[in-house]
């Protein structure tokens, strides 16, 4: 469509799709369910379709898209008599709340309603695959498309998981609140590894024919920094953004022009985004201020990439500090992958010899059974040891393994090059 109407439609449409985040949240407080919060929201989207074509976008469609979307929760409210017991809260939400659509919502009470649904969407109740498809849908802005798309899952598939996700948090009475005390450290453990399952599944993607997602790490990033921003005293958040910033920066030297892996050994690291570095290192900073004890997870593998950025070559790398926090994460958050990375820094600061030790010590592992990984690690091992036809052996069976096509191309050829000399 064309024209002004055309205009307003598209300015309609991009609004909703950077405020529907805390429209949801703001609703959701009021209704106390996510599936209710988001379908008021979608309401107050026809509204606006129906009269800023006519009116003129306001001058704070934000405010006016949330304020609509209230007065539809209070509506609803008022129709059912299994929500009498929260009118009376509603009504005093109102009391103290802007009456007129365009007047703006107090920003700090925003802050709070995107914090809870935050922690809503992410909450242990829900598996991990419906933690994320609800968490792009309702904070990422995403549509069940382009969630479908972006997981090579069937639309039908993820649309169920959204569905059930909504449903469970409603029969389980899931509280629409930021929890307080252990609770919310470990909820906030499930929502930090939501961000960072679908930050590395755009940076990595374990199926398909493209070795990039590139729009799953931005939705990541732009989720770690606003929970960077809402919960500014936590290291961990912190870390995790200050992770997926240095592992961001990387992004446009990690291919090559056909599409083919780049390793890291072979990156030309002026591509690498120098904004990206320093806004990681400036969190690793506010990390840091803010931590009173042991650095966690995060923390720790921030620290590991900012030894990486630090590196204007691949021969300046600080191995052995690398070697020595894959220590510190191995104690911290032991994990047989975490093993396998620790294996690697060692084979360049030590030598291959005693990381071969390592890897095999990894052999018997169940959960690196079909890691394609591990085959690979140790195919690079014994090729630095002179052992061509055991490291071709690693890659081909590396190469089996490898559900994304890039790798699997990637695995092969190094194959073939360790077969042929």
């Amino acid at each position: 469509m064309s024209g002004p109407t055309g205009a307003v439609l598209a300015a309609v449409e991009a609004i909703f799709r950077i405020e529907s985040p805390r429209i949801i949240a703001v609703v959701a407080r009021l209704v106390r369910d996510v599936g209710i919060a988001e379908e008021l929201a979608q309401d107050a989207l026809v509204a606006a379709l129906e009269q800023w074509p006519r009116d003129g976008v306001p001058d704070n469609p934000g405010a006016w898209l949330t304020a609509a979307a209230k007065h539809r929760a209070i509506d609803l409210v008022r129709r059912r008599e299994r929500y009498a017991r929260k009118l009376a809260e509603v009504g005093r939400d109102l009391a103290a709340a802007p009456h007129h659509l365009d007047a703006p919502a107090d920003p700090d009470d925003i802050d709070d309603d995107l914090l809870r649904l935050v922690f809503t969407a992410c909450h242990p109740v829900l598996s991990a695959e419906a933690r994320i498809a609800l968490t792009l849908r309702l904070l990422g802005g995403l549509t069940t498309p382009e969630i479908a798309r972006a997981y090579l899952a069937p639309e039908a598939t993820v649309a169920q998981r959204i569905v059930r996700a909504k449903r469970t948090l409603a029969a389980k009475g899931v509280a629409f609140e930021v929890p307080y005390g252990p609770e919310r450290e470990a909820r906030l453990g499930s929502v930090l590894e939501v961000i960072y399952l679908i930050f590395n599944e755009g940076y990595a993607a374990t199926a398909g024919d493209d070795l990039l997602r590139p729009a799953l790490c931005e939705d990541a990033l732009r989720l770690a920094r606003v929970l960077a921003a809402l919960m500014p005293k936590e290291p961990e958040v912190h870390g995790l953004a200050a992770l997926l910033e240095l592992q961001a920066s990387r992004t446009a030297a990690r291919t090559a022009p056909d599409g083919a892996p780049v390793l890291l050994a072979d990156q030309d690291r002026r591509r690498w985004n120098r904004l990206l570095i320093r806004r990681g290192f400036a969190a690793l900073t506010r990390a840091d201020a803010v931590s009173s004890g042991t650095p966690g997870p995060y923390v720790l593998q921030a620290a590991i990439a900012a030894c990486h950025a630090q590196a204007y070559a691949y021969e300046d790398t600080d191995w052995a500090r690398i070697a020595i926090l894959y220590g510190m994460l191995a104690a911290r958050a032991p994990s047989p992958v975490v093993e396998l990375n620790r294996a690697v820094a060692v084979s360049m600061a030590e030598g291959p010899e005693p990381a071969l030790m390592l890897v095999d010590a990894l052999a018997s592992e169940p959960t690196l059974r079909d890691y394609h990984l591990l085959p690979s690690v140790r195919g690079d091992l014994l090729l630095r040891l002179g052992r061509a036809p055991e490291a071709a052996a690693e890659f081909r069976r590396a190469a089996s393994l490898a559900r994304n096509e890039r790798e699997r191309g990637l695995l092969l050829k190094r194959a073939d090059s360790a077969e042929t000399g």
